[in-house]
């Protein structure tokens, strides 16, 4: 606990310094170093690694901090990120799609077991409104697919191992912010991680077929446009989904059937889902 209170204080001192510097015009910290502060705190990898869970709770006792790291992002002005290099805008709305996301669990926990709770009959979660980013009023959504898939993103579907939907199912929430000059081998290890993980991406022995995230169904086409289909853009990741050498040999060959498994909405929380 005495490590968490000293985080915590680092943290704020960090987004303070940050604000200040951002005032003072020497503009925003693209290396994100007050989110990789959070992160780092509450968020553990599993033992494999393939997947990671959050702690909710710290992030709750720490939600001033978070509160001031998504205003640093607010203050970022359309023409200020338009002249930045294509990786800096990209991890830019990953971490505030990220951020954002942990924010809006928090209007609710513990008293929720999915992210889907904070939705209804008409409304989503994803479509709410909730905060200011780029001089918008925004939405999830407003950022995965209109700022990201088709924008700045359109051409890496990597994206979609890094987005993270605070859900079980979801591609890991990695502990440390993304960056535009580390963005391309953090997007890389996402997607080993995450296609390693045998109980969302697999090969099915018995019925010789791919049973994989159904994250290749929902954005299929970024993947299709990608590699030309589903079952290409796995091929060269075919030792990441079975340990047999004849399975692998049939998945290179980007030819095999895929299937889409079921998704866990259950909240990713560090003290297990509250149902």
């Amino acid at each position: 606990m005495r490590r968490l209170h000293v985080l915590s204080i680092g943290s704020l001192l960090v987004l303070l310094g940050g604000v200040h510097a951002a005032r003072a015009g020497q503009g925003f910290d693209r290396s994100h170093a007050a989110w990789t502060t959070l992160l780092a705190a509450h968020v553990r990898w599993n033992a494999a690694g393939t997947a990671s869970t959050v702690d909710y709770a710290g992030f709750g006792r720490d939600r001033a901090a978070l509160d001031a790291y998504r205003t640093t992002l607010a203050g970022v002005t359309k023409d200020e990120l338009d002249a930045w290099p294509e990786a800096d805008r990209l991890a830019f709305l990953v971490n505030a799609y990220n951020a954002h996301t942990i924010a809006l669990v928090l209007t609710r926990y513990p008293d929720l077991a999915s992210i889907k709770d904070l939705g209804g009959w008409i409304t989503s979660p994803w479509r709410q409104k909730f905060f200011e980013l780029l001089e918008e009023s925004r939405s999830l959504d407003d950022v995965e697919h209109r700022m990201i898939r088709a924008g700045v993103g359109a051409r890496e579907p990597r994206v979609h191992f890094a987005l993270n939907c605070a859900s079980v199912g979801c591609p890991a929430l990695r502990p440390e912010a993304y960056r535009g000059d580390a963005l391309d081998a953090q997007l890389a290890d996402q997607t080993r991680r995450f296609l390693s993980d045998r109980s969302r991406n697999r090969w099915d022995a018995a019925a010789a077929r791919l049973e994989v995230s159904k994250i290749f169904d929902w954005y299929g086409e970024d993947f299709v446009r990608a590699a030309g289909s589903v079952a290409k853009y796995l091929a060269p990741h075919a030792a990441l989904l079975s340990d047999d050498t004849g399975a692998r040999a049939k998945i290179e060959a980007g030819t095999v059937p895929v299937v889409f498994l079921d998704y866990d909405w259950a909240l990713n929380d560090a003290k297990g889902v509250r149902r």
